[in-house]
């Protein structure tokens, strides 16, 4: 084999889609950068240039400079890769956790956030199941649903998010947790009848916990206020309160307390005109029962 074959094989940019920086992130930006210095001044120190030290890890030197120079977010193998290679002792692949979450959309980690300094959490989904309840298969059939088409690697990204916001449910104390769902998301056989099945499974253990109060509502419903899209209510210890809503106030966050009283009114009247929660799990449970 030549050793213009060898390079050919080095992964490169291309081979890396999802793993750039976004540039309005400012914490993950700052994160990537000390990173990268990180991995240049160790590779550096031991004497070895980006060419060879990217031969090694599998890695083009164009690839090498841009992970360096803060433009692209490492993968973990890389890190454990670099930290063998260099002799870091362990502290090139600590760095894995940070890095990690930068891999989320930042939207989807100040949310997580706040989740998990809640103490209350209602949330009402209008056409998908709440990403809280999803499982990963679920989720990533419907990333994969999208039009125009995400990545693999964004996919990928985008359901690791999503499921890692569910720690919510090992919290202890646990947060009190209410949510209501659509009829129509539940009936649909969204990745394939295995897929639902285990979705369908998934909302039965969710909804027997003691601090989750889960409800469905049923098609029949002529009007509720929820058919502008999502609402969620976010409660904290000290009293304080976030809203979000996709009709009233176009997502954003909400803290203004006449604004959101209105949610709590919205979401209250959902609750009422939603299946109590034992009948929301017998009805789940008919419908696994038809699967």
């Amino acid at each position: 084999m030549s050793v213009d074959g060898e390079v050919r094989r080095l992964r490169t940019e291309a081979d890396e889609p999802g793993w750039e920086v976004d540039p309005d992130d400012e914490w993950g930006v700052a994160v990537i950068a000390t990173v990268g210095r990180q991995l240049k001044l160790r590779r550096e120190s031991v004497g070895m240039r980006a060419g060879d030290f990217g031969k090694a890890v599998g890695y083009g030197e164009d690839l090498v400079y841009k992970i360096e120079g803060g433009k692209r977010i490492p993968r973990p193998e890389y890190l454990d890769r670099a930290d063998e290679l260099l002799g870091a002792g362990g502290l090139l692949s600590a760095m894995k956790e940070d890095v990690a979450k930068v891999r989320y959309p930042k939207k989807v980690r100040d949310l997580a956030q706040m989740e998990a300094r809640a103490v209350e959490i209602g949330t009402y989904v209008c056409h998908s199941i709440s990403g809280l309840l999803q499982t990963p298969e679920h989720a990533r059939a419907a990333f994969e649903s999208r039009q125009p088409p995400y990545s693999e690697e964004e996919v990928e990204r985008m359901v690791a998010a999503r499921i890692a916001r569910q720690s919510i449910f090992d919290r202890d104390p646990a947060p009190a947790l209410s949510f209501v769902l659509e009829e129509g998301p539940l009936r649909r056989p969204l990745g394939g009848t295995m897929v639902w099945r285990q979705q369908l499974e998934r909302l039965l253990e969710v909804g027997r916990l003691r601090n989750v109060a889960l409800q469905v509502m049923p098609t029949h419903r002529e009007v509720h206020p929820g058919l502008d899209g999502k609402i969620e209510l976010l409660k904290f210890e000290d009293g304080t309160a976030v809203g979000r809503s996709d009709g009233a106030f176009n997502g954003r966050p909400i803290y203004d307390p006449r604004q959101l009283r209105i949610l709590e009114l919205r979401y209250g009247t959902i609750r009422a005109q939603a299946l109590p929660p034992g009948e929301s799990l017998a009805f789940i449970e008919q419908l696994l029962g038809e699967t």
